[in-house]
């Protein structure tokens, strides 16, 4: 960077042009006036705003002052080492010249103190004379915060489905379970805004009328899959569960006239190979089981397909999002529950559970309602921080996760051909988010 500094000049401020800086991912020039004297000019850098300049360490250069009542003096620029970094780090190993604009006259400056008027053109210097070095270390941090998202992302739906899936043997009532997990979610939300530890969203009529119809296919989807898991093992129905992408890409082809490439399609052939083999070799299958995985995908399809066409412009966060979800969700729910089970269903369930399995009971139907809620807000959360492609691939190592820990802690017996359908399953899977892209 070479600063060049001419006193005299008509205009009675200091303009400071520097060239593109790298800010949070962005590049930003600006220009900053300033009056100075010519004491103040030596602290040039130091007055530069953070905003500008967040962090920059300087090789100190020459300072040569020259101009009809000027002496030629020689000093070292300061060091900006101490300012405070921001989200970037910039370091320049480039030097820093100050010399007058028009030529290296020099002559005896006067003892007494007088404004002077400068005007700075910052420009940088030749690549063979110095180079930057920009060290993101925002970006190693926002990698580590996106794999922490991940990491409690399926560690938290691997418990859900696992105490879920306990509820679900003690106590056979998928609405009223279904019911509980939003009613859960949606009461730690109201808390939180209550309390103020999180930020309530700022919503309206509208933003509601949107949502209703993403609420009303998340909310057939959450029972389906609850239906699904208390009728056959959590594996299966996460095998079947895989099959998604294929209902989105069929969906979207045949009732939007959406067209995807080739490979896409292709991707598709070993998903629904993978699942159809896994179904035909399951040794616990059941009807009401399949068709409840199967209900729940095309559920969960039209939910994305709501929510990416009705929410575009909304400003939400991930977190609110899904709690003003959770809220609508209950609403519509619940008189269906009482419809399908009814308290006294319930009850007489309930009294067959504690005398069965004793108090766990009560511990299992609360850790799955607040496991629920959790790996959903965190995976809404992850979903603000990355892509969709890099959440679908997260959520195909998801379903892994949650297949081979259910697997080993339920002691599902598997025979090698069904293993070998979840394995294509999951990597026709993997090729679809790949093609997608």
């Amino acid at each position: 960077m070479r600063i060049l500094l001419s006193p005299n000049q008509p205009s009675r401020h200091l303009l400071l042009s520097s060239p593109p800086f790298i800010l949070a991912g962005t590049e930003t020039s600006a220009s900053v006036p300033f009056s100075l004297r010519k004491d103040e000019a030596l602290k040039l850098i130091s007055t530069v705003p953070e905003t500008m300049l967040p962090a920059v360490k300087l090789s100190p250069g020459p300072v040569v002052f020259s101009g009809t009542n000027l002496r030629s003096r020689s000093a070292s620029v300061p060091s900006v080492s101490s300012l405070k970094p921001s989200k970037f780090v910039v370091s320049s190993l480039r030097p820093l010249y100050l010399a007058p604009l028009d030529g290296p006259k020099s002559a005896e400056q006067k003892p007494q103190r007088q404004p002077l008027d400068f005007k700075c053109a910052a420009s940088a210097a030749d690549d063979k004379e110095s180079s930057a070095e920009v060290v993101p270390r925002s970006e190693a941090a926002q990698k580590l915060k996106i794999s922490i998202y991940f990491a409690t992302w399926w560690a938290l739906n691997v418990i859900f489905n696992i105490y879920n899936k306990k509820v679900l043997n003690a106590f056979p009532y998928p609405w009223l379970t279904s019911t509980l997990s939003l009613a859960c979610g949606s009461a730690m939300m109201l808390v939180s805004w209550a309390t103020r530890l999180v930020e309530a969203p700022k919503t309206d009529l509208d933003f509601w009328k949107v949502l209703f119809p993403v609420a009303v296919a998340h909310t057939i989807g959450h029972v389906a899959a609850t239906v699904s898991m208390s009728k056959v093992a959590v594996s299966f129905t996460h095998i079947i569960k895989s099959a998604e992408p294929a209902f989105s890409v069929l969906v979207s082809r045949f009732l939007l006239g959406e067209t995807f490439p080739v490979p896409v399609y292709l991707s598709l052939l070993p998903i629904i190979g993978g699942c159809a083999l896994a179904a035909v070799t399951e040794l616990n299958f059941n009807m009401v089981g399949f068709m409840g995985a199967m209900i729940s995908n095309l559920a969960f399809v039209f939910r994305n397909i709501f929510s990416k066409r009705g929410m575009k412009g909304k400003s939400v966060s991930g977190m609110n999002y899904y709690a003003c979800l959770s809220i609508m969700s209950l609403v519509i729910l619940t008189p269906f529950a009482i419809a399908m089970e009814g308290p006294q269903m319930w009850a007489a369930g309930w009294q067959k559970a504690l005398a069965e399995v004793g108090p766990n009971v009560i511990w299992w139907v609360a850790a799955q309602s607040v496991f629920y809620h959790l790996y959903n807000q965190v995976s809404y959360m992850s979903l603000d921080q990355i892509s969709p492609l890099t959440f679908s691939i997260g959520n195909t190592m998801k379903r892994i996760s949650v297949i081979v820990s259910s697997i080993i802690i339920f002691h599902t017996p598997v025979r090698p051909v069904n293993a070998l359908g979840a394995a294509i399953a999951i990597l026709g899977t993997f090729l679809y988010s790949q093609a997608k892209q």
